[in-house]
């Protein structure tokens, strides 16, 4: 699944390329996950002022109101001046002066939702739950300890629910929990404050990391201008089970959290 930096990446490839596009023709393929929400010919006409993002959503301001996309499971978005005909996983087109912006989506887990604005009920039950954005300056680790200290769940599970930091998607989380020495069983209550400072510092870490590194490709996934991430090369622990730690050589271990695979060092995460 596309996490924060997949997401961020996508955003940074085509951002700039778009803006101030004229909305031509807008095409949809089977049904995603919710509906558009709109009559596609009302977009016709608008400039694409902006792409912004939110947690794992994309956000493109309109001139009036705003598309909110969100890549599900293994979607990806192009965005060139090719205009192939769509394939049978193509299941969003938005062609405008300056390209062809595409959403494909094998599972059609993902969603393109427009919304009058950000403050309209659309917008806000897709975003009004999300945590503050970690590489932004509201990510505060006072309030980051302050919040986990009313969480009894383990860590991870905290990190993975997204409500008090968005975007620590299961490689992430691992990672970070890895960097910062706790184990990933670890009530979030018990962490202290010493502790989670080490873990805001870790996330925001990772996460820059994986930016700076065009995300992660474990499938399919690569950027609106068809580049692919390498993040998950210089992995400490994730998805790399039975291998020596690159810290300390003990075998990393592999164990279910949630239905999800949690990655750690038995000995540089010892609690």
């Amino acid at each position: 699944m596309p996490e924060l930096p997949e997401v961020e990446v996508t955003r940074q490839s085509f951002a700039h390329r778009i803006a101030n596009a004229t909305i031509q023709a807008v095409r949809l393929g089977k049904p995603l996950r919710w509906p558009l929400g709109c009559e596609p010919d009302s977009l016709l006409g608008q400039r694409v002022l902006a792409v912004r993002r939110r947690g794992k959503y994309l956000l493109l301001d309109l001139e009036r109101g705003l598309l909110l996309l969100h890549l599900g499971m293994s979607g990806s978005l192009s965005f060139g001046s090719l205009r192939s005909p769509a394939g049978v996983h193509d299941h969003f087109d938005l062609d405008t002066s300056q390209g062809l912006l595409r959403l494909h989506d094998p599972r059609r887990f993902g969603a393109v939702v427009f919304a009058s604005s950000q403050d309209s009920a659309p917008a806000r039950k897709l975003l009004a739950h999300l945590g503050v954005e970690p590489l932004e300056g509201d990510f505060d680790a006072e309030v980051f300890y302050r919040q986990l200290k009313l969480r009894r769940s383990a860590i991870k599970q905290v990190l993975l629910a997204g409500e008090l930091v968005v975007g620590v998607g299961n490689i992430y989380a691992s990672e970070s929990l890895f960097l910062a020495g706790i184990r990933p069983t670890t009530r979030a209550d018990r962490i202290s404050r010493v502790r989670a400072a080490k873990l805001h510092e870790a996330i925001v870490r990772v996460l820059s990391k994986a930016v700076e590194k065009g995300g992660s490709t474990l499938k399919d996934f690569s950027s609106a201008s068809g580049a692919q991430g390498y993040f998950q090369l210089e992995a400490m622990v994730y998805d790399r089970a039975g291998e020596p730690c690159r810290v300390c050589a003990t075998p990393i271990r592999q164990l279910r959290q949630g239905q999800r695979s949690t990655f750690y060092c038995p000995k540089c995460q010892k609690a």
